[in-house]
């Protein structure tokens, strides 16, 4: 049984390492591994503050707004947090870093780290593409959001959070393109994938450990289910 966790950046490095919450993390996810030895987690981290200071460096520089090489520097963001993933649940994890999610053949430990592979689209696109390849009809997206609301909360005081929302009305929020570093729910290049393929997207708060074990056991949690 595979499940995929799509963890937001700036869960991970909201300024810096965040390393009480990547402790409190790993406890629960060797725990959840514990229960079940069939049991196996996907992990495709973003690229949080360091994708940001950089991106936002290069953008001052060079006075670029969307670019393949703001998108790369994302890029290498993701590759170095999920370095530190595999790092922190060590032996669980026996393979390297993926960065290509289609050329993955096999997942041979407990625990697969992917990042960020190539530029037109997030890390969202990467573990959709991966739950379709290993069989799981879910994404699990855990950001600094807990659920997807009608609008904009911060410009729109109106805006209603949603427990569910199908994928045409989501799609319709979030248009159909990627620009590096957009900040949104799910990336709209990764939503229409999961549409296609049949995959439900889970949307809820990063930093909630309880709510994230309520989601890997199926059970209640606080957060929206798009399909």
């Amino acid at each position: 049984m595979v499940k995929v966790l799509s963890v937001g950046g700036s869960i991970v490095v909201p300024d810096a390492p965040d390393a009480v919450f990547l402790k409190a993390f790993s406890d629960m996810v060797k725990a959840w591994l514990a229960e079940d030895a069939e049991r196996k987690l996907i992990l495709v981290v973003g690229g949080g503050a360091p994708a940001r200071v950089y991106q936002n460096a290069y953008k001052e520089i060079c006075g670029a707004s969307a670019s393949d090489s703001a998108d790369w520097i994302g890029i290498m963001a993701t590759r170095l947090n999920a370095q530190l993933l595999k790092a922190v649940f060590g032996d669980l994890c026996t393979q390297d870093v993926v960065y290509d999610p289609t050329a993955v053949s096999d997942f041979t430990g407990r625990i697969l780290v992917a990042a960020g592979w190539k530029p037109g689209f997030s890390t969202d696109n990467d573990a959709v593409l991966l739950a379709d390849r290993f069989g799981a009809k879910t994404v699990v997206n855990l950001s600094n959001i807990e659920k997807v609301y009608t609008d904009d909360p911060r410009k729109n005081p109106d805006a209603k959070p949603l427990d569910e929302i199908s994928w045409a009305d989501f799609r319709k929020m979030v248009g159909d393109e990627w620009v590096p570093g957009k900040n949104c729910p799910f990336d709209p290049i990764a939503s229409r994938h999961a549409s296609d393929s049949g995959i439900s997207v889970i949307c809820a708060g990063g930093k909630n450990i309880e709510n994230i074990k309520a989601i890997l056991d199926e059970k209640p949690f606080v957060g929206t289910r798009i399909g």
